[in-house]
């Protein structure tokens, strides 16, 4: 009997010792963002973490290691999702969609809503551009090719009667990244560019830029999730979609504060220098929530669909899945 509790002791031990490696290094949550301030869970996220306070870890558990990347737009996110290099991210609603439905919804599920409005089409203060014909013969920047702010554009100019091709046509839609977008702006070569926050705000700001058309209640930014990391970590991801609701609601009820937080991180993280007017000024255009319905995503599916993004309607009854 000596013998048989000494080897269970023995067998314990190499048990345990197997464990010890898994449990040090606990799991890595890869999450994705923009460096923009309709991104702004993640700034102060961010910004939080830098001071000690982990928002997200704290409510994940001890044994999580957040790891944050960086992309300019969303297709760019969308592709990290595909090859597993992400297990979440913010990212647009037309990129989600597209992804969606790239993968005939087996890929990409929309867990939680962030940021409505913050985007709109900028033009030159003397342009005399107010409507979509006029911009016949006209360059308009998008951040990139296929995300939300290119659909809406393209689909802006189609549905006022232009030809729009995914190369050219009656206007050139000419995907450029959001900071390269003020200076090219600024030496008037282009006339104008449809983007988001806080780059809206610069575009008036820094170089005279005037707001022609501002999508207000449009969603702009969506919390979304690998269908394969759901499924494996449902768990783990009701708690950062918990954890997120709750960010959400402390930046609604302390804005000053989550403005200062959201400036720090553009600054420490992305050399982004917004003063606290101009951040302000962002913020106004900005409706923070949490909540996303299907209804929302069908006037996407119209405008990718009008200007080539999609073929078909996509089922979108598994695009939106609470944890």
């Amino acid at each position: 009997m000596q013998r048989i509790w000494r080897l269970l002791l023995v067998l314990s031990a190499f048990w345990l010792a197997g464990q010890a490696p898994a449990l040090a290094q606990g799991t890595t949550l890869r999450v994705g963002h923009f460096p923009n301030i309709t991104h702004v869970q993640a700034l102060v996220a961010r910004a939080m973490e830098r001071q000690g306070k982990g928002w997200f870890k704290d409510r994940l558990g001890p044994d999580v290691k957040i790891e944050w990347y960086v992309y300019n737009a969303g297709p760019s996110a969308m592709e990290a999702l595909f090859a597993r290099s992400l297990d979440l991210t913010y990212v647009g609603p037309n990129p989600a969609l597209n992804a969606y439905a790239r993968s005939r919804g087996d890929e990409v599920r929309v867990i939680a809503g962030a940021v409505n409005g913050g985007s709109a089409l900028v033009v030159q203060p003397d342009s005399g551009l107010a409507k979509p014909a006029d911009f016949k013969g006209k360059r308009i920047a998008t951040p990139q090719f296929g995300n939300t702010q290119d659909v809406a554009a393209r689909a802006w100019l189609v549905a006022g009667g232009l030809r729009i091709t995914q190369t050219g046509g009656d206007a050139q839609v000419v995907p450029t990244s959001n900071p390269d977008q003020l200076s090219l702006f600024q030496n008037k070569q282009l006339d104008a560019v449809w983007t988001v926050e806080p780059w809206v705000s610069r575009l008036e700001a820094e170089v005279g830029g005037k707001v022609l058309v501002e999508e207000k209640d449009a969603i702009t930014t969506v919390l979304v999730s690998s269908a394969e990391f759901l499924a494996k970590n449902r768990d783990m991801a009701k708690r950062f979609v918990t954890a997120h609701r709750e960010l959400t609601e402390w930046i609604k009820q302390n804005p000053d504060e989550a403005q200062r937080l959201a400036r720090e991180e553009l600054q420490a993280s992305f050399k982004i220098d917004m003063n606290a007017e101009l951040l302000a000024r962002a913020w106004a255009r900005m409706s923070i929530t949490p909540e996303v319905t299907l209804a929302a995503f069908q006037s996407f599916v119209t405008s990718a669909q009008q200007v080539g993004f999609l073929r078909g309607t996509p089922d979108l009854g598994r695009l939106i899945e609470a944890p």
